[in-house]
């Protein structure tokens, strides 16, 4: 097809063609960025014309223009949008880490309107009329809902895990079971952290069981740190032994310059074992027994935005505040304004605290979700669809609660004609993009994380894709 190259249009001619104008004038694109995107569109067909895969056996230059300028209109209109776009998940996954975890509540997200949209009190003190510190913002509002002394916020618990080992440990030996050396999401383990930190890990015990004799047996002189990590994202059961947090804390302090920190991980500030809903310790209760240290993430079982959160006792997080990574690891007024907005939630109690997505999604109750399932098949049966609505489990997600199955109810929905992954490709790509789960030969929509306005879009597309 070598020889029809001689057809494709120069681009000044094509500069000049009416449809070049209407795709600037509607998109609002100058003519510069324009013409790049014209000049890609012109290469593609090159290409296609030399590699013999053009659509078109015997294109005319009139096929050629027309297929420049339907590739240029579709190129034109994806040119600059957003990586980031709002998805629906109907997966039931109420923590999905590849869909963004946690969910804010709307005066989270309004506190974060009016951050950004206005100036801030970010480092500055209104009283005094002098220059103040970000930390002041966040602070009081976690000693509150913790009962710690002190507490500041960096940008993941990661990061706050690498900062109190390096402040607070560097060179000095950081006592851990061997069954908490875990590795989290995108394989960072929690050995690497401590070995980049320079903190030296001596490990202790079996995979499966460790004893308080093992953590005894192991202070030596270098012994800077007892540290206990939350195995979030799985659970060892069967023949195990762990040792309590109270017995790690007396062995602690027992010796006067050992610090006792504890890594909580998903950082629950609900008690969610009050209704059944797995055995996370609630924060507060690690403080009040004694911990010298904890940490936790911000935007998982606590429901605000990704931020990492270390409170404890004053004396060591005026240290972590001092130290240089701590201006490297800081957030930024938007984070602060999301996390302040959930924490106070938490300070004005259950009522408030069931505005907050998580804890919404994670407390619904299953014939709450039955109804919306049905609601749903009422209005997609009678034509190329069928709808089934049974009774199946939800995840918590994001490492959190890992053996936790959550009752709930899902509509099955096949097509009289497409099959179950394309019908699911379809939604994934559809205008508002739907992400469901494909078992059995169908799609699978659980209604725990999905809202009323969520499903009236699933219903629009799925007639739209029909």
């Amino acid at each position: 097809m070598k020889q029809f190259l001689r057809y494709l249009p120069p681009i000044h001619e094509l500069q000049k063609h009416e449809r070049f104008a209407d795709i600037q004038n509607s998109l609002k694109l100058d003519q510069e960025k324009l013409t790049l995107l014209t000049q890609q569109s012109l290469n593609k067909i090159r290409e296609q014309l030399l590699a013999g895969t053009f659509e078109k056996s015997e294109p005319t230059k009139i096929d050629f223009i027309t297929y420049i300028f339907d590739e240029l209109e579709k190129d034109a209109n994806e040119y600059g949008q957003c990586f980031l776009k709002k998805v629906i998940n109907a997966t039931g996954t109420i923590l999905h880490t590849n869909l963004g975890r946690a969910r804010l509540s709307k005066e989270a997200i309004e506190h974060v309107v009016r951050i950004a949209t206005h100036y801030s009190n970010l480092e500055y003190k209104i009283e005094q009329g002098e220059r103040g510190s970000r930390h002041d913002i966040i602070e009081k509002v976690i000693k509150e809902v913790t009962g710690a002394e002190a507490a500041m916020v960096v940008n993941n618990n990661a990061a706050a895990v690498y900062l109190i080992l390096r402040a607070l440990a560097k060179d000095k030996e950081v006592i851990v079971s061997r069954g908490q050396l875990v590795e989290i999401g995108g394989s960072f383990r929690i050995s690497s952290i401590m070995e980049e930190s320079g903190a030296n890990l001596i490990e202790v015990g079996t995979t499966n069981k460790t004893h308080l004799f093992d953590y005894e047996n192991a202070i030596s002189e270098e012994t800077k740190m007892l540290m206990k990590v939350h195995t979030s994202n799985f659970k060892t059961i069967g023949f195990t032994k762990s040792v309590s947090t109270e017995d790690l804390i007396e062995l602690a302090q027992k010796h006067s310059d050992i610090i006792y920190y504890e890594d909580l991980g998903s950082g629950a500030l609900y008690d969610f074992r009050k209704h059944g809903i797995g055995d996370e310790t609630v924060v507060d209760e690690v403080i009040k027994q004694g911990a010298d240290i904890v940490s936790f993430s911000g935007d998982k079982l606590l429901g605000g935005p990704q931020a990492g959160i270390i409170a404890g006792k004053k004396k060591y997080i005026d240290k972590l505040k001092k130290h240089q990574l701590a201006r490297v690891l800081r957030v930024d007024k938007l984070t602060f304004a999301a996390l302040e907005a959930t924490l106070v939630a938490y300070l004005k109690g259950k009522h408030k605290m069931q505005d907050i997505p998580v804890i919404r999604d994670l407390l619904v109750e299953p014939m709450v979700i039955k109804e919306r399932a049905e609601r749903f098949g009422s209005k997609l049966t009678g034509g190329q669809f069928k709808v089934e609505v049974r009774e199946a489990f939800s995840q918590v997600g994001g490492g959190t609660l890992p053996d936790v199955e959550l009752p709930t109810f899902v509509a099955e929905v096949s097509h009289e004609r497409k099959n179950a992954e394309t019908l699911s490709r379809e939604l994934r790509l559809y205008s508002t993009s739907i992400i469901t789960r494909v078992k059995y030969d169908k799609v699978l929509f659980d209604f725990r994380t999905l809202q009323d306005e969520e499903i009236e879009v699933i219903l629009q597309a799925l007639v739209d894709l029909a």
